[in-house]
């Protein structure tokens, strides 16, 4: 795909810092390149410093004309394909992109794309780690840090690269483009309803990452999701790859290749005959559930990648922690803080509160029951029902405080009704002190920071709700 002396259209800059990636990448390659955006120029200032070179600046709104002048639009991921400007685009031909579509037609090393509603990241960070013990290799994907175009150029000099995909990028993906040589997806839950409306849109969405995969090409699927029958079906219609499975209750069938959990050992099964290829006695218990799943999609697409099992069983001692995913920021005798602001679902936070303490009924087996959950945030459409089930089992009413939020309400509604009443504060330094409060009068306690839901309005995004997390906690040090 030549770009050089095209006229490139960036559409949707922000001020994150994707937009900049993309348009002094473009830059870099030779592209004539204008920036189009909602903000004005005052609102992207610090941003639009940091572009290095020339560029025509269209900003405060956008315009048909600017689409129709275009040889090529790379649009933001944040903007929907059913955008009426990007809808323009397709009615007159223009070939439209973003960052995702743009590193996979230039990457030049095999790629293990990773997608789904948890995990994806944790599972990128830890398939490099994995690779990294035989390969030289790269993350690309969501996150400032690793932007897909910052890696296509160094991709010469990598055996494989690592790329977490969302579903905001896949929306571009087609069965003709190039398709990752490993990937992997690991679970569907209801989550970007606003964007995808219905289950069924984002499943297919996601999709669209093994859709047209060729012939020696491989998919990896959680076997214990409820969606992998539907994605399963997906593959061997419209793909010729072959489908592996991972499991952390053990439950492959015979006709199912991959991996599983069982009695502190991670099991590899081929054509029906199985055998204990990692020792992880304690992980589940120091990391929890979802973390096993993610070792074991982890370390399935390393082996595939070409990893021995030996390999692999010498890193798991030395995975990386990943940023805001149930990061543990501070810890001594008496507490512990964890930031975990990228649960923004009911899944991530019931996911977090699990780990961190225990049921109720365990606590003459030991169990953590001085867990403090802050919660809360911007409403997507999504369903609270399980997290109002799963939250009293192991929290206690008092340890729980809301922010202020449209989630909020769903929250609060989907908990039993002699819960009505919790704690709501109106900022997260209030809803921290709150809960530094009650963890000083307790003689063992975790606050644990798990969102549930999206963080429009108050914060930029999630990451920024992290960071200032991060900052309140280093105060009170």
């Amino acid at each position: 795909m030549d770009i050089r002396n095209k006229k490139v259209l960036v559409f949707g800059f922000g001020i994150l810092g994707g937009g900049l990636a993309t348009t002094n990448w473009l830059i870099k390659h030779g592209a004539k390149v204008t920036v189009t955006d909602l903000k004005t120029k005052t609102d992207l200032a610090p941003t639009l410093k940091k572009i290095k070179g020339k560029v025509l600046l269209k900003l405060g709104g956008h315009s048909k004309k600017d689409i129709e002048k275009s040889d090529l639009i790379v649009m933001n991921p944040d903007v929907s394909i059913n955008n009426e400007y990007i809808k323009h685009a397709f009615k007159k031909g223009i070939p439209v992109e973003n960052e995702a579509t743009l590193f996979f037609k230039w990457v030049t090393c095999p790629i293990v794309g990773i997608t789904g509603t948890r995990g994806k990241t944790t599972t990128t960070h830890w398939i490099n780690h994995f690779l990294g013990a035989k390969y030289h290799s790269a993350i690309a994907g969501n996150s400032t840090e690793y932007q897909f175009l910052k890696i296509v150029d160094r991709t010469p000099k990598l055996d494989w690269v690592a790329s977490e995909i969302p579903s905001f990028h896949l929306e571009l993906f087609n069965e003709e483009m190039r398709k990752s040589d490993i990937a992997v997806v690991t679970n569907l839950y209801q989550d970007h309803l606003n964007r995808h409306l219905t289950m069924k849109g984002y499943a297919d969405t996601k999709a669209n990452l093994f859709i047209g995969q060729k012939q020696g090409q491989v998919l990896i699927l959680n076997a214990d999701n409820k969606w992998t029958p539907y994605f399963s079906k997906l593959a061997k219609s419209k793909s010729k790859c072959h489908v592996w499975f991972f499991s952390a209750t053990g439950k492959l069938n015979k006709k199912q290749n991959g991996v599983f959990y069982k009695k502190g050992e991670i099991c590899y099964q081929f054509d029906g005959h199985a055998h204990p290829v990692l020792l992880v006695k304690s992980f589940e218990k120091e990391y929890g559930s979802h973390n096993l799943e993610n070792l074991l999609a982890s370390a399935l697409a390393a082996y595939l990648a070409g990893v021995t099992g030996k390999e692999i069983q010498s890193r798991i001692v030395s995975l990386p922690q990943i940023p805001f995913r149930q990061e543990i920021i501070f810890k001594n005798k008496h507490l512990t803080i964890v930031n975990d602001t990228t649960a923004t679902s009911p899944e991530g936070s019931i996911a977090a509160v699990k780990r961190f303490a225990s049921p109720f009924g365990a606590l003459a087996k030991g169990g953590r029951p001085n867990v403090i959950l802050i919660a809360g945030g911007t409403d997507r459409n999504l369903d609270f029902k399980n997290w109002g089930r799963v939250i009293p089992k192991y929290i206690k009413k008092d340890n729980l405080i809301l922010l202020e939020g449209t989630a909020t309400a769903n929250m609060i509604a989907s908990l039993p009704r002699r819960w009505h009443g919790v704690t709501q504060v109106a900022d997260l330094a209030q809803a921290f002190h709150a809960a530094l409060a009650l963890a000083r009068r307790m003689p063992k306690a975790a606050i644990v920071f798990s969102p549930g839901a999206k963080s429009f309005g108050l914060f930029k995004n999630e990451y920024d709700r992290g960071a200032k997390f991060n900052t309140l906690v280093r105060k009170v040090r």
